[in-house]
């Protein structure tokens, strides 16, 4: 419960951001830090707690976002309602995914590539079909209106993400303290050992997937909406996977808090490196790859690993001073 009250207080704090900030950039950097943190817990989901590494979650990102924008432009659904089923069907790309690969054992680098490859077949497909634009891509008509999910100034966009972010991290809450969490766990650290207690790992994974897509598709549904424009690099490319899984990396891979610390803490150095040298093309990337070879290196725990360990040399120092 004390952890529970924690993450309430965080996003008690967040969700006084409209009220402090007065500059739109600023409350746009609020939103996409959100974004980030939504991305990578839905990664945390599945290689956090679950400890099966994605490099293809823009699988997830992109069926939701295009969900979303072809059921708005060519049939008039109401956004409200595209967002349910936009997240449905990410769950249920990761649900076929999950099937396809954990049926017949697949793990670790082998399942990471099949997942990457499965991102890629849907990107050449989402660049060859009609309904999707092809390769120019889908333009969502602006209908400013809280009704059509655009809402007029960015605080209607930020209260989206905070309710979305909120509902992934109170998710992976409880997943932290009930049993499918335990089973998540046991098959992350031990799959035949887990096997051998009674738990049936095809199905854990399989739960742990779904739940992975389900956040992922959210934030592409959101990221569709905020910028009303997608093409299939935008949806289905690397850069997607890549942001999801360095975010938590960053943060904290199999906590809570990890993923909202990777993605303030990336956002935070991609805004100073484009201050510094500007929007030059593939620096993101380049700037990824230079960061989660540096976490690797000096801090396999992330960030909450680091507090953590700080947090226990603090107290572990305040006990030592009334002795001495």
């Amino acid at each position: 419960m004390r952890q529970l009250a924690i993450l309430a207080l965080v996003f008690a704090v967040i969700a006084a951001a409209p009220a402090v900030i007065a500059s739109e950039f600023t409350l746009n950097v609020v939103i996409m830090v959100l974004y980030a943190a939504l991305l990578g817990q839905a990664w945390n989901i599945l290689g956090g707690y679950g400890g099966q590494f994605s490099f293809g979650h823009a699988a997830y990102f992109g069926t939701g976002a295009y969900t979303i924008a072809v059921l708005q432009v060519q049939f008039g659904v109401n956004p409200w309602i595209g967002l349910v089923i936009g997240a449905l069907f990410a769950m249920a790309v990761a649900a076929f995914i999950g099937f396809a690969t954990f049926r017949y054992g697949l793990r670790g680098s082998y399942f990471a590539l099949v997942t990457l490859a499965f991102a890629e077949v849907l990107r050449i497909l989402s660049n060859s079909v009609e309904f999707t634009g092809a390769g120019v891509g889908i333009l969502i008509s602006l209908a400013p209106g809280a009704a059509n999910m655009q809402f007029e100034t960015k605080t209607g966009f930020f209260f989206l993400i905070w309710a979305l972010t909120l509902l992934s991290f109170l998710t992976v809450w409880w997943i932290g303290h009930s049993r499918f969490g335990a089973w998540l766990a046991a098959v992350r650290d031990n799959e035949e050992a887990a096997r051998a207690l009674g738990v049936n790992a095809f199905r854990v994974k399989m739960g742990a997937i779904m739940l992975s897509g389900l956040f992922s598709g959210l934030a592409g549904v959101f990221y569709a909406q905020y910028y009303l424009y997608l093409d299939p690099y935008i949806a289905y490319g690397p850069a997607i996977s890549v942001e999801s899984l360095l975010v938590p990396i960053i943060g904290g891979m199999g906590t809570l808090f990890g993923p909202l610390l990777g993605a303030a803490a990336l956002h935070a150095v991609s805004e100073l490196t484009r201050e510094l040298i500007g929007d030059v093309p593939g620096i993101s990337l380049a700037l990824y790859g230079a960061l989660l070879v540096a976490m690797v290196v000096f801090l396999p725990r992330g960030l909450a690993g680091l507090v953590a360990r700080l947090t226990t040399r603090r107290r572990a120092s305040a006990e030592e001073l009334p002795r001495a």
